[in-house]
């Protein structure tokens, strides 16, 4: 089974969304949006950009030189993994 998207409500006129995983593991948990069509239009970007996004290694353990490493972005990279509200 896939993850599933819930739009969810926060507050008055405020939602966000999240992804949970097929055993319950919640995965994502986006920011506020100010409309449902805001946060659906999120969702899209998340499914679209998902499966070409590149992974960056922060941690301490990340200061070592990966073995492989990309020459160029993934067309349609933004250097942002945050959503706009809409």
């Amino acid at each position: 089974m896939a993850g599933i998207f819930e739009i969810t409500e926060a507050g008055e006129e405020s939602y966000f969304f999240k992804l949970t995983a097929a055993d319950g593991t919640v995965v994502a948990v986006s920011p506020l949006f100010n409309t449902i069509k805001g946060a659906a239009a999120g969702i899209n970007a998340v499914r679209e950009n998902a499966a070409t996004g590149l992974v960056v290694d922060r941690s301490r353990s990340g200061s070592r030189p990966p073995t492989s490493t990309p020459t160029t972005r993934p067309r349609g990279f933004r250097g942002t993994s945050r959503l706009a509200a809409g």
